[in-house]
């Protein structure tokens, strides 16, 4: 039986008392151990690089010591580059994609690296990019666009993590990680003015309870006007041929409302228990509330013969759905509740709302000189509503619209044994539990598969899923400079999916009501193992060599036409075996880092959309997934910091990225094709500069300067088998200026983000246009400025 999530609150509380009891009981065994001494002594007496230390490989090591390719961001950095949410992050790091998605997909973040990732939010499928706060995973999509608050460094981890961070992370993986409670009384405030109104306020407090008792709040507000305008096409056309008025509360302008909002608040509070050396435990409780309008889109494709190509209205507009003759909804639709109310001409609602909130404990215990033990629990919950009108235009009669509300809570728990064995040999033994739920209910006009027939649908689809796993890496060193790494994993999952399927009006549905009640299952296993060889040829060069798998969890069909695509439309996992060669330099007494790394990814088994059914006993439109097509990914990555005297830094990245399909499964048809590029863009690059001028009394000035460029992006093939889209290729500049007084507890800065005013379009939603005759598409935020004050206590 499935747990509740006050079960999965109470074995958090449990989970977390026994933790601590654990760690109550052990001190006596390590009141001998040593303080940890700084990873890096030196500092940055010379000037050189900062060193960052990261925590990929389970224990904490220097950047330059870890044989993985890891962009590393420290809470510096970030605030010189302006960041302050996830997607923001790949721009700086090579041959990684993050989007924050459409309207169609709420508020959820598309993520890829290495050409390898998950852009679809159902809570059927598995992200190919592991997402983790402070060590807890993120186990959708959904809310993935986290504001970067109070955070001590962000990794960025390439390739497959199949033995460190489990399953979902065959493409890499993000972690995030937030600045821990610390003996000090401090705090932060931050407020921030710019364009369209925009509003951010930030601020942190770290406070000391007792000895060995801390506590940290942090909270952000952020709001902003959106720049796509939605236009009232009965106002802007008063004659058209469709026969739509105008209306009467439309704005100056014609203007209903501003797509491409910023709203989202969001706290975090950490209470840490460190009396001494062997003890030391987090619990950390968050809450996030997002409620804007929809992503900035506009109509950017119309086929002349479906709609009038007056729906394209400009650079920056679209037109909202609108119902002519007064606020009824369109012909065969009753829709009751307050989602549904036609309010000034609005079918579908033009805003997302997002609520969520999580606890976790996280502890590390040592167990005398040479063992600790580190337990992460977690709980999770969120809830999403919003709305889309996929096809973009305001005609009568032209459908795509879809209401949605998902629900989630997911429970987690992981145990590490961490250990060394003499000087030679560290190693890890864990094991991992999730359990998770969520129930996705939307509302659906399409129409479009099967043009003339009333294909409305109601569900409220559950979807359980869990998994568990056991794990460990050994680390040894044989020899002076040479470390040897072998890492093992076992993975076992389960998926089920119970479709609901009811028309409106709350009767079995007329067309699809051979799924109610139909319950998918997919159960799997998977084994991944990783071995690694590095030497440093000195303290400035370090080389490795490295093979390892990943996978991408499997699943069921989310999107069935009938039952026999539901229950025979199960897929297996995703799979990638991944052969890397690195090298690791920090020169010139640390004045100059540069990372290389070439790979090559054996891609198989991956899970595609079909075009045909019938090997699934199904004659009708067809909404399966399958493993469907392998294929080979190459690419190579550099990235480089410098600073060539005191005051300058430089960095910068550059990546390439090519492949090949070597099968694809007939049944996808014409959608993907042996010639076409298996992945996409094929190069992307970033630099970024800054100089610190030291003022004296004054202070200190800071201009930075960054651009980075990202190639052209598969878009997908156009309708009837023409040939592939791209999105165009594009480059984005950022400048900003900052003044520091003298004691450094008093910034003010000014920036300005797409310098140049480029206009561009990172990803379109084409799903209806075979029907409806439109596509329409995201746009880029175009030039902001911002001035920030920060002041430090």
């Amino acid at each position: 039986m499935a747990k509740t999530p006050k079960q999965f609150v109470r074995l958090l509380v449990a989970g977390s008392a026994a933790a601590l009891a654990l760690g109550l009981a052990v001190p006596a065994f390590a009141q001998a151990a040593p303080q940890a001494q700084p990873a890096d002594e030196a500092a940055n007496d010379t000037g050189g690089i900062k060193e960052i230390v990261v925590t990929a490989q389970f224990r904490s090591q220097k950047l330059q010591d870890t044989p993985l390719s890891i962009t590393a961001v420290d809470a510096s950095l970030l605030a010189s580059r302006n960041q302050t949410d996830l997607s923001q992050i790949a721009a700086q790091a090579p041959n990684v994609t993050l989007n924050a998605m459409g309207g169609a997909y709420g508020s959820s973040l598309g993520a890829s690296i290495r050409g390898i990732g998950q852009f679809d939010f159902n809570p059927a499928y598995e992200p190919g990019v592991g997402m983790y706060v402070d060590d807890v995973y993120y186990a959708t999509l959904t809310g993935g666009i986290f504001d970067l608050l109070d955070l001590d460094r962000v990794e960025v981890l390439r390739g497959p993590q199949g033995t460190l961070t489990g399953r979902n992370s065959i493409g890499g993986a993000i972690k995030l990680f937030s600045k821990k409670p610390t003996d000090e009384n401090s705090g932060t405030v931050e407020a921030v003015y710019g364009s369209r109104q925009r509003v951010d306020i930030r601020g942190s407090a770290n406070f000391k309870i007792a000895d060995g008792l801390y506590g940290r709040i942090s909270g952000v507000y952020k709001h902003q006007e959106g720049y796509v305008d939605q236009l009232d096409y009965g106002c802007v056309y008063p004659n058209n041929a469709q026969g739509i008025g105008a209306r009467p509360s439309s704005g100056q302008g014609c203007l209903i409302d501003k797509l491409g909002e910023k709203g989202y608040a969001g706290v975090r509070g950490a209470l840490r228990f460190n009396p001494n050396d062997a003890i030391d435990y987090t619990v950390t409780g968050d809450y996030t509330y997002e409620s804007r309008t929809n992503a900035a889109e506009v109509v950017t494709s119309v086929n002349p013969a479906k709609v009038s190509s007056t729906y394209l209205c400009g650079r920056y507009c679209t037109f909202a759905n609108f119902y002519a003759k007064g606020n009824t909804a369109p012909p065969g639709l009753s829709i009751p509740g307050p989602w549904g109310q036609v309010k000034d001409g609005y079918y579908m609602p033009n805003r997302t709302k997002f609520t969520g909130w999580g606890v976790s404990g996280n502890g590390t215990f040592k167990l005398g000189d040479n063992f600790n033990v580190q337990s992460i629990t977690a709980y999770r919950e969120y809830r999403q509503k919003w709305g889309t009108d996929d096809d973009f235009t305001p005609d009568l009669n032209v459908v795509g619209q879809g209401y949605n509300d998902l629900k989630f809570w997911f429970f987690s728990q992981e145990l590490r044994l961490n250990g060394k064995v003499g000087d030679k040999i560290d190693f890890t033994l864990g094991g991992f539990y999730s359990d998770q739920r969520s129930t996705y209910f939307t509302r659906q006009d399409i129409r479009y598969i099967a043009p003339g027939l009333n294909f409305q649908f109601t569900g409220n689809d559950p979807v359980n899923a869990d998994s568990k796993a056991v794990f460990g890496t050994v680390i040894a060193r044989p020899i002076e400079g040479l470390t040897l790494t072998g890492g093992l994993r076992y993975t076992k999952e389960h998926k089920d999916y119970t479709f609901v399927r009811l028309n409106f009006d709350g009767s079995v549905s007329y067309f699809l009501g051979a799924l109610n009640g139909v319950k998918a299952v997919y159960d799997g296993h998977k084994t991944d193992w990783r071995l690694s060889a590095d030497y440093r040829f000195s303290p400035e060069v370090l080389a490795y060599v490295t093979v390892g798998t990943g996978f991408k969890g499997g699943g069921v069909t989310a999107r069935p036409f009938d039952a026999p695509q539901a229950l025979n439309g199960s897929f297996g996992p995703e799979t990638l075996t991944a052969y890397e060669v690195g090298l690791k330099t920090d020169l010139f007494d640390r004045r100059l880092r540069m990372n290389l790394s070439a790979f090559i990814n054996d891609y198989k088994a991956i899970q595609l959309p079909l075009i045909t059914c019938a090997s699934l006993g199904s004659n009708a439109p067809c909404g399966a997934r399958q493993n469907a097509g392998d294929g080979k990914i190459k690419g190579v990555e550099l990235e480089v910091q410098a600073n060539p005297i005191d005051g300058l830094s430089i960095d910068g990245s550059i990546s390439y990225l090519t492949g090949n399909w070597s099968t694809i499964d007939p049944r996808v048809g014409n959608a993907y094709l042996l010639s076409d590029p298996i992945v996409t863009p094929e190069w992307k690059w970033s630099v970024g500069a800054q100089y610190r001028a030291d003022l004296g009394k004054a202070g200190s000035l800071t201009p930075r300067f960054d651009a980075n460029y990202v190639g052209k992006n598969n878009a997908g093939r156009t309708v009837g088998g023409g040939p592939i889209d791209y999105y165009p290729s594009y480059t984005l500049a950022n400048a900003r200026l900052t003044w520091r007084n003298q004691a450094e507890d008093l910034s003010v800065s000014f920036e300005v983000q797409n310098l140049f005013d480029k206009y561009y379009t990172p990803f379109r939603f084409a799903a209806v246009q075979a029907f409806t005759g439109t596509i329409y598409s995201q746009v880029g935020r175009p030039r902001e400025w911002a001035v920030t004050v920060q002041k430090k206590f």
